[in-house]
Order: structure tokens, then C-alpha cells, then sequence
């Protein structure tokens, strides 16, 4: 008799468990559809905001930007994403100046934490939404980021 109302009991609890588990499954066939249909909605997809896509160094009309060349962003990368390259400048006083040479951006080793972004005194440097990154080499997914010709925005 006993093992009858174990029976009873653990069928019962199941049956009850399936139920909650369809009442579940009933109430999400009914809202609306968040899916998004990825390449054919490329024209009218919009990314959040807070999404880190891709390390950018965004210049003005002029070719400027405000990185100084300091090194705090490639010091507090975990995984040396981040390579800059500096070269020193002469004033119009006469006094020696350091200045951005290059910016070398290692997309394929970055791990999108977001350190550089946040330590930059400057904030020369952001994330954009761009996601589209595939690529058949690695060596594609190394970056300059500032352009050519560019020079340090004056204030």
C-alpha cells in the first residue's frame, strides 16, 4: 500500500511539474517575436549602446584626434592588445615633445573589457557598435587606428 501512494505522489508531483513547465511554454508562444532576423534586417539593425563592437579613435574634420601618445591604455591592457608607438617633436619654444606616432590595434587578442576605454585621460578611444569582423587571416585583424597624417587635436 505504501509503494501505491509513493506512486501516486511522485506521479502526481511530475504531472504537476509538466504543467507549470507548459504554462510557461503557452505564455511565451503569445509574445510578441524579439528574435532578430540577422542578415536580411543588415539595413535597419541598430546595436545598444553599450555594446562594445570594435576600438576606434575617432578624428575631427581636421584629421585630429586626442590621443597623447601616453601609453596608460597599452599599460592596462591584460593582453597587450594595445602596441603605441610615440616620437619625440620639437616645439616652436624649443622644447622637446612626445607625440602619437602610431596606434596598433590587435582585435583578434582583445578581450573587450573595456580597461583602455575607461583609463584613457584623454578619451581619445572608444568602442563602436561594428560587429562584422570576420576575416580569413588574423593579420587582418590588426589595426592602425589613428590615420594617416593625423596630428593631436589642439584645445
Amino acid at each position: 500500500m505504501g509503494s501505491l501512494k509513493n506512486y501516486i505522489t511522485g506521479f502526481g508531483t511530475g504531472l504537476w511539474s509538466l504543467l507549470i513547465g507548459m504554462k510557461v511554454t503557452i505564455i511565451n508562444l503569445f509574445r510578441p517575436k524579439v528574435t532578430q532576423q540577422y542578415p536580411e534586417n543588415r539595413d535597419t539593425l541598430v546595436m545598444f549602446d553599450r555594446f562594445r563592437g570594435e576600438l576606434v579613435m575617432p578624428h575631427n574634420a581636421n584629421n585630429e584626434h586626442k590621443c597623447t601618445g601616453c601609453g596608460i591604455c597599452q599599460t592596462n591592457c591584460p593582453n597587450g592588445t594595445i602596441i603605441i608607438k610615440t616620437k619625440t617633436e620639437t616645439t616652436e619654444e624649443g622644447k622637446s615633445k612626445k607625440a602619437l606616432d602610431t596606434y596598433i590595434y590587435d582585435l583578434g587578442k582583445c578581450t573587450f573589457c573595456n580597461l583602455c576605454v575607461i583609463t584613457c585621460p584623454s578619451k581619445a578611444i572608444e568602442f563602436s557598435t561594428k560587429f562584422e569582423n570576420s576575416v580569413f587571416t588574423r593579420e587582418k585583424l590588426v589595426r592602425t587606428l589613428n590615420q594617416e597624417g593625423s596630428t593631436l587635436e589642439k584645445k
